[in-house]
């Protein structure tokens, strides 16, 4: 297993398997669904963002992605840089750090968890295997109490008239040719071999070919049995994502989550025709943006948070287009948020503190398009170094605009529990009981933050 942290540690790989990797994660990267997880720069480049490759030593290093990539009998773990300490990371170590990226998943707008996430980090280390896991398990429990049927046009000859006769069909296939009896319709039937459950037999069959856990492939193959008589047809995330439900199915939203994330963010296929290879990646930066978004909405009372806000630009030809990560309406007063996935600190030798100059520009035309004066900057907490809770106050005078004060501040929020172990979570029957605790340390300073 090798663990490499956004940006930080390198590490050597096979020589022999090199190149390959570099051509196989190019292929992925070309092959991947265009999705909000990347940037639009991101979308138009063909070379591979992934991971760093350096020749010369035959060592990777990562990107700004957290995932996992199965090449070769190899497990390469991407994790995030704010657990990078400068030790080699345990096996230990990564069940803790999938336990708190699981965390943060949980809060996202863009995947609906089940509410049992139980006896997980025990046995798995493997970020993809866990996420496998919860679909696998969820899907299979709720595909056996009740397979989702809906109705589908169907075209059919019958010896009776059902639905609405095709005329043109009847009189060339069966008038024509002495089968007055077969008449061809077009009728509506409950049927379960319709796109969702397709989607959710692709998908299986994705994950079953990629993962490695006994557990997950009994579910996996599960499922299959019970989908038998689905059609094998391959699903894009978008159809995935156009599948709606009423009330009734609500319960099949989670899977129907599960699916887009994966079909999203992983690619499976053979690679020199023998050779079955697998990633799975997310943006960190979205992760945590998503993750504040949807923590704010959820469990701070009082605010009432939009993302990305679209239809403001900077220049008066708009084409310059303005999206804060957040506005926040306090209902007396508003916020603009950014989310910023990057190491600051607190030292007086450094009256920046760590804060970027572009980042400070950001936020400058944010506040004078939006006609708000107070901006908050949120900055992830790291296992390397203290909590700041107020990184650093800044004062702007707008002499444009009859000397209006911006306040721009910034934050470190504790989104890491450092006291969280593997034996911690072992100890609960729900992984999310183990950040009770954080949950309310967080809580606790958005309120002082907004002053509640």
């Amino acid at each position: 297993m090798i663990n490499l942290f956004e940006y930080k540690n390198k590490v050597t790989f096979p020589e022999e398997h090199f190149e390959n990797l570099e051509m196989f994660l190019d292929d992925i990267w070309n092959k991947r669904e265009k999705s909000v997880y990347y940037t639009e720069e991101e979308n138009r480049e063909e070379v591979q963002r992934f991971l760093q490759f350096f020749h010369k030593t035959n060592e990777l290093k990562s990107n700004k992605f957290v995932g996992v990539i199965h090449f070769q009998e190899q497990t390469i773990n991407l994790l995030p840089k704010i657990f990078h300490c400068n030790e080699d990371a345990t096996e230990d170590d990564v069940k803790v750090i999938n336990a708190h990226v699981l965390w943060w998943l949980s809060y996202c707008r863009k995947l609906k968890f089940p509410n049992y996430l139980s006896g997980i980090n025990s046995e798995k280390a493997d970020f993809f295997e866990i996420l496998i896991y919860l679909f696998s398990k969820y899907t299979k429990e709720l595909l056996s109490s009740s397979i989702y049927q809906k109705y589908v046009e169907v075209e059919n000859e019958l010896n009776f008239v059902k639905g609405r006769i095709n005329f043109n069909s009847y009189i060339k296939e069966n008038l024509a040719r002495g089968r007055n009896h077969k008449v061809n319709c077009t009728y509506d039937s409950f049927e379960m071999d319709n796109e969702f459950n397709q989607c959710i037999k692709y998908v299986s069959k994705i994950l079953l070919s990629a993962s490695k856990d006994y557990q997950n492939k009994r579910n996996l193959s599960d499922i299959l049995f019970l989908l038998d008589e689905v059609s094998d047809i391959q699903i894009s995330s978008e159809q995935c994502k156009r599948i709606q439900f009423n009330p009734m199915f609500s319960s099949f939203e989670t899977v129907r989550d599960y699916c887009v994330l994966f079909l999203e963010n992983s690619i499976s296929f053979n690679y020199k025709s023998d050779l079955k290879l697998f990633a799975f990646l997310l943006p960190m930066e979205y992760v945590f943006e998503d993750f504040i978004y949807g923590f704010i909405d959820r469990e701070i009372e009082g605010v009432n948070p939009k993302g990305q806000a679209t239809g403001t630009y900077l220049d008066e030809a708009n084409n310059f287009g303005l999206k804060p990560d957040l506005i926040l309406d306090l209902g007396y007063k508003k916020i603009i948020a950014d989310t910023k996935y990057k190491l600051v600190y607190s030292d007086d030798t450094d009256p920046k503190k760590g804060i970027s100059q572009s980042d400070l520009y950001q936020m400058l035309a944010y506040a004078v398009r939006f006609g708000i004066q107070e901006i908050k900057l949120f900055y992830p907490n790291s296992v390397a170094t203290e909590l700041q809770p107020e990184v650093a106050t800044i004062e702007i005078i707008d002499t444009l605009a009859n000397e209006k004060q911006i306040n721009i501040t910034a934050h470190q929020l504790p989104i890491i529990d450092k006291s969280i172990t593997v034996a911690n979570l072992k100890e609960h029957d729900k992984m999310l009981d183990c950040f009770e605790g954080l949950r309310g340390e967080l809580k606790r300073r958005f309120e002082e933050i907004f002053d509640f």
